[in-house]
C-alpha cells in the first residue's frame, strides 16, 4: 500500500440507504399506524369473506327452494336434478357447487330450513360444509339450531362442529349436579350452569377405565389442548398441582382454571372412585384459599368442579344443598362411550371429509 493512500473507512449507517429497496426511513408514529393499518385491512378482508360465503349459502337455498317447489307443482321427478347439473355446469363451466350431489344437497337444505328470514339471519352464517354436517349428523331443526348457534358463537371448524355433535355436547350441557343457583347471582348462576356438563369424556386421553387420578390428571395436562375444547368456551388452563400454603401447612389443587366469561377462578379436583359427600368438604376448603389467595378483588366467587369416575345423582344433590360455596359435580369417562347403534348409524368425520373433498364433492363443491 502506498504509503500516502488513505485507509480505508469503515461504511457509516445510512437510514435512508439501509431501507428496503432504497426506501426512506420511517417516520415518527409510522410503525403504529401500519399496524392499525393492517389490521383495517384484515378486517375488511374477514367481512368479505363473510359476504361472499353469505351470498353463496343463499343462493344454494334459493335453488334448493325452487326444485322442491317444482318438484311438487309440475311433479319433476329425481332425474331432472342431474339434467339441472349438466346444464349449469355447461353454463358456468369455472363454477364449483352444481354437482347433482350438491344440488341434492341444496334441496334438502331448503327443504330443512324453509323459513328464509332465518336462514339469512344464522344458517347463512356458516361455510357451506358447516351446513352440510348438521345436516348429515342431525335428525330435526331444534337440535341443529342449537348447534348452529353455538358453531356461530365458538367459530368453530367443521371438525370440531362434528366432533361436538358425536359426543352429543346439547344433551351434555349444564347437566351437572351444581348448587349455583343459591350461591351464585343471576345472571351468573345459569351462566356457570351451563358452562360445566355431565358426563365429561375424556376418551382423548388414551387411557384404559382402571386408571387412577394421578394418570389422569397427567394426561390431561399433556392433552390439555383437546381438555379445554371439552370443558368448554371460556376456559383458561392456570396450572396443575397449585400449591396453597394456609398458615404453614401446604395443600395442592388438582387443576387450576380461569374462566373468561364468567371472570372466576375454577378449581377442578378428580376423583378416580364413586362419589363421597366429604369430597366437597375438601374442595370448599380450596375454594376459600383461591378467594382469599389468589383471586383479584374484582373476580367473581371461585367455582369448584369435581370430576368422578362415577356418582349417585340424589346423593350429590343432597350433598351440594346446604354448602355455601359454588360447587358442581359431574362424571367423566375415559373411554368412547357413544351407542354402538348409533356410532354405525353416524357417518364418522372421514367419511364426512370424503363426502366433502371428493371430485364430485359438497364441500368442494362450496367453494366461492
Amino acid at each position: 500500500m502506498s504509503p500516502f493512500a488513505k485507509p480505508m473507512r469503515s461504511p457509516k449507517s445510512n437510514p435512508a440507504r439501509d431501507a428496503p429497496g432504497g426506501l426512506s426511513p420511517q417516520p415518527e408514529g409510522y410503525a403504529d399506524w401500519l399496524v392499525e393499518l393492517k389490521g383495517r385491512i384484515h378486517s375488511a378482508q374477514q367481512r368479505a369473506t363473510l359476504a361472499v360465503n353469505r351470498e353463496l349459502v343463499l343462493l344454494y337455498w334459493q335453488i334448493g327452494r325452487d326444485i322442491l317447489a317444482r318438484q311438487a307443482a309440475q311433479g319433476w321427478g329425481t332425474r331432472v336434478i342431474d339434467r339441472l347439473a349438466h346444464d349449469l355446469l355447461t353454463a358456468f363451466p369455472d363454477m364449483r357447487g352444481f354437482s347433482p350431489r350438491n344440488l341434492k344437497y341444496m334441496r334438502a337444505f331448503a327443504d330443512a330450513w324453509p323459513d328464509e328470514a332465518f336462514v339469512q339471519q344464522a344458517v347463512a352464517r356458516l361455510p357451506w360444509g358447516h351446513n352440510l354436517v348438521l345436516l348429515d349428523k342431525l335428525p330435526g331443526p331444534e337440535t341443529r339450531k342449537w348447534y348452529a348457534a353455538k358453531a356461530i358463537e365458538h367459530n368453530w371448524s367443521r371438525n370440531v362442529l362434528t366432533m361436538q355433535i358425536e359426543t352429543r355436547l346439547l344433551e351434555r350441557s349444564g347437566r351437572a349436579a351444581t348448587n349455583f343457583d343459591q350461591t351464585l347471582p343471576q345472571p351468573q348462576s345459569d351462566l356457570a350452569r351451563e358452562s360445566l356438563k355431565d358426563p365429561y369424556k375424556l376418551d382423548f386421553l388414551g387411557l384404559g377405565d382402571e386408571a387412577q387420578e394421578r394418570a389422569v390428571e397427567s394426561a390431561l395436562v399433556r392433552h390439555v389442548t383437546e381438555f379445554l375444547l371439552e370443558l368448554g368456551a371460556g376456559f383458561a388452563f392456570v396450572g396443575r398441582q397449585v400449591l396453597l400454603d394456609v398458615a404453614g401447612d401446604e395443600f395442592f389443587i388438582d387443576l387450576l382454571f380461569y374462566h373468561l366469561k364468567l371472570r372466576c377462578y375454577v378449581v377442578i379436583e378428580l376423583k378416580g372412585g364413586k362419589f363421597k359427600p366429604e369430597h366437597l368438604g375438601q374442595l370448599s376448603f380450596y375454594l376459600t384459599a383461591v378467594d382469599e389467595q389468589v383471586k383479584h378483588p374484582q373476580d367473581g366467587p371461585t367455582i369448584g368442579l369435581l370430576l368422578c369416575k362415577s356418582r349417585n345423582k340424589v346423593v350429590a344433590e343432597y350433598a351440594l344443598r346446604n354448602v355455601n360455596k359454588p360447587l358442581g359435580v359431574a362424571d367423566y369417562q375415559l373411554v368412547d362411550s357413544l351407542p354402538s347403534e348409533l356410532r354405525t348409524s353416524l357417518p364418522s368425520i372421514e367419511q364426512i371429509e370424503r363426502e366433502l373433498g371428493g371430485d364430485d364433492s359438497a364441500g368442494k363443491d362450496a367453494q366461492p
